[in-house]
């Protein structure tokens, strides 16, 4: 049962991570030899609330429960995403950076929806039961080396990973790999329908898959089409593009409003990820568009320029007043630079705009933490504690409860947080020290009380 258990994780895993625009699976074994640290996971207000634009439509043309769904955005160049662990779907800045238009992300989201929407994780369990596990183990060294061979455009890996699956070749093999092509090809068919509904282009989706097609083309030149989970690009191509051109939205645009979020959030991706080289290099001065300004914007304050990029961000909160993630910025910018005092106004004109976002929340308790006033501290706990409603219970959130509750004079609350926080790290032995210290501080009974005997009794066992 433990072999079994570890083959179903592992599989799990290679066929969570649907590489829906290249064809090529990132597998757990390969994860695995070359010890790659966790998903590198950013989180951002405006990213995230651009991805749910995206989603919505799609998601209720699916049947998904949108709040069901959590999607994640990964620090990585490359232009993919993929859907784990059933329900979460992981987008690649390479993606929202590299794609032209908001059609093409959507189309490649309305895929991954497919994936959802059909069940394709739970079922997988299903035929991996059928297969045999020696010859579970043969493909995923083979299929690893061959999608290794692919990405690095070496033929001759690639075909050294076909020998490698000859070796535990079966008809247990060929019925996996067809039936994950099966999968791709009908989250394909599912991605056109969920457009279709919503009266949006596959243009997009198209376009992106022939880019990807002919950057890809040499390296699958020479790989056995039954040994790959995909569709070979070409094929998937052209069976694409009949079903979308007799679309009615074929020529379906983006919304002048969308395409300039999606340009605004390259811009933060460029200055944020690439550094200022790279923005000059894309945004040059001659260039007065409000995306450019928001990417130098955010390149100048990054490198300590303040002076220069508090002008480029009024000049953007004094043409969009109603976009919150400038006076996001700004809030940020000055925060990050020694004047918390300076942030609070722009942070609450943020909040004012977007009232139930736990990110901006966390950055105004931020903010007035920083001021150093026991009224701040005060106000602080409040929005903390809203922020974790949408947020979880994170150590950050802790942390900053801790000094908070610190700084108003409430040491009890304080120690009971930087226990949560502690536990939450994984630091048992500070847990149990701080939560015993502000146990009994709390009279018996109370939900603080119970809380510190929570963390005791979770850290003791651990």
């Amino acid at each position: 049962m433990q072999l079994k258990a570890i083959l179903f994780r592992t599989m799990t895993r290679f066929m969570a991570v649907l590489t829906a625009v290249t064809g090529i699976l990132l597998t757990h074994a390969e994860a695995a030899q070359q010890r790659q640290p966790p998903l590198p996971i950013i989180r951002d207000a405006e990213i995230e609330g651009l991805l749910r634009l995206y989603t919505r439509p799609i998601f209720k043309a699916a049947g998904i429960n949108p709040k069901a769904v959590k999607v994640y955005v990964i620090n990585d160049h490359h232009i993919n995403a993929f859907v784990a662990g059933g329900q979460r779907i992981f987008v690649n800045t390479g993606l929202l950076m590299q794609s032209a238009t908001p059609n093409e992300v959507i189309g490649v989201l309305a895929h991954e929806s497919g994936h959802i929407a059909g069940g394709h994780l739970a079922r997988m369990g299903v035929e991996i039961e059928s297969a045999n596990y020696t010859q579970i183990v043969g493909m995923l060294l083979g299929l690893a080396a061959i999608a290794g061979g692919i990405a690095a455009g070496n033929a001759q890996v690639a075909q050294a990973g076909q020998g490698i699956m000859a070796g535990t070749q079966g008809m247990a093999q060929r019925n996996f790999l067809t039936y994950a092509r099966g999968m791709e090809s009908n989250a394909d068919q599912a991605a056109l329908r969920f457009l279709y509904d919503t009266h949006q282009s596959a243009r997009g989706m198209l376009t992106l898959f022939q880019k990807l097609a002919s950057e890809n083309i040499a390296s699958l030149a020479d790989v056995d089409p039954y040994v790959l989970s995909h569709p070979m690009p070409m094929d998937r191509i052209r069976d694409l593009e009949d079903a979308a051109k007799k679309s009615p939205y074929w020529d379906a645009k983006d919304p002048p409003a969308l395409i300039l979020r999606h340009q605004l959030v390259q811009a933060k991706l460029t200055g944020y990820i690439e550094g200022p080289q790279a923005v000059m290099q894309k945004y040059p001065p001659g260039d007065q568009s409000m995306p450019a300004r928001y990417a130098r914007a955010i390149a100048m304050f990054r490198r300590g320029d303040i002076a220069n990029a508090l002008p480029i961000i009024d000049s953007l909160t004094a043409e969009l007043p109603e976009n919150p993630y400038f006076w996001e910025l700004k809030a940020q910018a000055l925060l990050e630079n020694g004047r918390a005092a300076e942030a609070v106004a722009p942070v609450q004109k943020a909040i004012a705009l977007l009232p139930n976002n736990g990110l901006i929340q966390i950055l105004a308790a931020q903010a007035f933490i920083d001021t150093g006033t026991p009224d701040n501290a005060r106000q602080a706990v409040l929005l903390l504690r809203q922020a974790q409603r949408s947020e979880g219970e994170t150590p950050e959130t802790y942390r900053l409860l801790a000094r908070a509750y610190a700084q108003s004079g409430d040491i009890p609350r304080a120690e009971l947080a930087t226990a949560q926080a502690a536990l939450l790290m994984g630091d048992m032995k500070l847990a149990m020290e701080k939560a015993k210290t502000a146990q009994a501080s709390f009279k018996t009974g109370t939900p603080e009380w119970t809380q510190a005997s929570d963390v005791m009794s979770f850290a003791g066992r651990n």
